[in-house]
């Protein structure tokens, strides 16, 4: 059995990782059985979420992750595709992974007001007299991370443009097809609904959110996916989970 370890279902989303959503959407589209548990950092072998424990062997990273079930368990997530379009469904996961997601985190962490409705509540389990302390410390380290990778130096307009571009990308690429390289899911799906969820997500008012969600095709297909993969769910992030 697979253990899957995350920050588990916050935001009307999965987990509030796209990442542990994403290997989630992995998992389900395998049909491996596998269970989800809370994570602890000091556990996490690469130091973040997601990681998983197979046959008690702890592995991190989303990516990793995929490649060792694709290897172990005989599972190609990109079968019937070709090199062209591997190709296109790599870039496109680089996209939103190095791209689309530093802007979310921004909008999420950096704007006041989201942080109030969002991720300061993961700090409720920190004692009152020391979590504004904590808080502030998390803060600024992340603000330190989004500098050192580089959006973090832009102004916020220029960080919306530059998220929208991705989200108008996949948008574009998408088009009317089912799923995002045609008729049936692939492993970039995984990715692509994990990272359109997190960013459509209403919670999180932001120019970047409202042109997400300005994208019908793409509200359609969050819903497809989880009707396909999430069938216990009825809605995520304000999408209707209806194929």
């Amino acid at each position: 059995m697979i253990t899957l370890y995350g920050s588990g279902p916050n935001f009307g989303l999965p987990d509030a990782s796209p990442f542990v959503t994403k290997v989630e959407t992995l998992l389900r589209m395998s049909k491996l059985p596998f269970e989800k548990a809370l994570m602890s950092f000091s556990k996490a072998p690469k130091g973040k979420i997601p990681y998983i424990e197979d046959d008690g062997r702890l592995l991190g990273d989303s990516t990793l992750i995929r490649w060792h079930i694709e290897k172990k368990y005989e599972i190609d997530f990109d079968r019937g595709l070709t090199a062209e379009q591997r190709a296109v469904a790599w870039a496109f996961e680089k996209m939103a992974e190095d791209n689309l997601y530093w802007a979310s985190v921004y909008f999420r962490w950096m704007v006041e007001a989201n942080f109030r409705k969002g991720p300061v509540n993961f700090f409720r389990s920190v004692p009152a007299p020391v979590r504004p302390v904590v808080v502030s410390m998390i803060r600024r380290r992340l603000r330190k991370t989004l500098h050192g990778q580089g959006l973090g130096r832009h102004s916020r307009d220029e960080i919306t443009a530059i998220g929208i571009r991705s989200i108008d990308a996949m948008a574009g690429y998408l088009g009317e097809k089912p799923f995002f390289m045609g008729n049936e899911p692939a492993g970039i799906d995984a990715t692509m609904f994990a990272f359109a969820i997190s960013a459509i997500c209403p919670l999180f008012d932001s120019d970047l959110q409202r042109a997400a969600s300005g994208h019908a095709n793409l509200r359609h297909y969050i819903g497809r996916m989880a009707a396909r993969f999430y069938p216990e769910l009825s809605e995520i992030a304000g999408c209707t989970a209806v194929a």
